[in-house]
């Protein structure tokens, strides 16, 4: 018990001298455009976005500049049947036209190898000392990441963080330039809100709190060398944030979010915020031009195909509602008048589960 204390207590206290030193010595260079972009079509106000032609998302020489995908994970059966529907996926779009997607890791963390190990091309992490997360276990991703970047042999220039919620609906262009990476905005991440808090890991002398983006770490295109750099400050600034009472009360479930968002700042490395990197149903109703399907949000319809949001609908699709077993096959659809984005989620995990030997198993 002394040993664990000594540890947990020699550990954070070298992060607070890690995070002291990368900001001594990030980047002070203005690297966010202010380009204006267009409104969000809700009333809640958004930072602009910089808007980037997929076309140009390529070299001069139109070479392809492919990203490695890669998605962290436990070994819970919620994570697990996540992770093999969304790789089903990656495999259907991977040489798709466009397409600039390269390798895929499973990122494991915990700590030992599964049975799926065959399936999914899975990198195995070891989870953070017991009670070190706070039973906030998202703290394992960055962790993860730390790991994943020092060990493993990574033949792409760019990664993708993804997550096991995500399909991918079409090819994915490598969306980063210029030394930016492309990241989606998230209405909730709000810098300028909490800035008094943030300057705690974020100091007036590394400039304008805007320099934070309002984003995570998923969905993000970045540069491996770039995130090399800028893992082990997330990691450093996430146990820090949980660490002070303050800052876990103002982020709550996000608070990882905004520490990938103000180490990324850190080190200099700012984003094209890029909204048409995903939709999050049941909210987006049109898949449109977007890439990802993010099903965190549950999708509740009555008959009539309206919307019961809060409420248990006659016709549900609830992601949580498979956290101890998998999803059966052939799902039922939704209700008529029910949005193209649930219905295309609920027709995809249905050929995924399809397919996928051994569902369920």
């Amino acid at each position: 018990m002394g040993c664990g204390n000594l540890f947990f207590t020699t550990l954070i206290t070298f992060s607070v001298a890690l995070i002291t030193y990368n900001i001594i010595i990030s980047a002070n260079a203005p690297l966010k455009q202010d380009f204006p972009g267009p409104s969000r079509t809700s009333s809640i106000s958004m930072d602009p976005v910089i808007q980037m032609p997929v076309e140009k998302s390529k070299g001069k020489s139109g070479s392809k500049r492919l990203f490695h995908t890669a998605v962290t994970a436990s070994d819970s059966v919620y994570n697990t049947w996540q992770c093999r529907v969304m790789y089903y996926w990656f495999k259907k779009f991977k040489e798709g036209p466009n397409s600039e997607m390269g390798g895929f890791t499973r990122i494991l963390h915990s700590g030992k190898p599964d049975q799926y190990m065959d399936e999914i091309p899975t990198f195995v992490a070891q989870p953070l000392p017991a009670g070190m997360d706070q039973g906030y276990i998202v703290l394992n991703r960055p962790w993860a990441f730390v790991q994943w970047l020092q060990k493993a042999d990574i033949k792409e220039d760019y990664i993708l963080m993804s997550e096991p919620d995500h399909i991918i609906v079409k090819p994915i262009p490598n969306l980063s330039r210029g030394g930016f990476g492309a990241a989606f905005p998230f209405f909730y991440i709000e810098p300028k809100k909490y800035e008094s808090v943030l300057r705690k890991y974020f100091p007036k002398e590394n400039g304008p709190i805007t320099k934070i983006d309002p984003i995570g770490n998923s969905p993000v295109i970045v540069g491996k060398e770039a995130l090399k750099k800028i893992a082990p400050t997330w990691m450093n600034v996430s146990l820090a944030m949980k660490k002070d009472p303050e800052t876990d009360k103002a982020f709550g479930w996000v608070l990882e979010m905004y520490a990938y968002a103000v180490s990324s700042a850190l080190h200099g490395v700012g984003n094209i915020l890029y909204k048409d990197f995903m939709i999050q149903p049941p909210w987006d109703t049109e898949i449109g031009k977007k890439f990802i399907i993010h099903y965190t949000y549950g999708c509740d319809y009555n008959l009539k195909g309206e919307l019961t949001y809060g409420k248990i609908g006659e016709w549900r699709f609830d992601k949580r509602s498979y956290d101890r077993v998998a999803p059966p096959r052939n799902l039922p659809l939704p209700p008529p008048g029910v949005p193209e984005s649930v219905v295309t989620l609920v027709k995809m995990v249905n050929e995924a589960t399809a397919n996928i030997p051994n569902w369920g198993s």
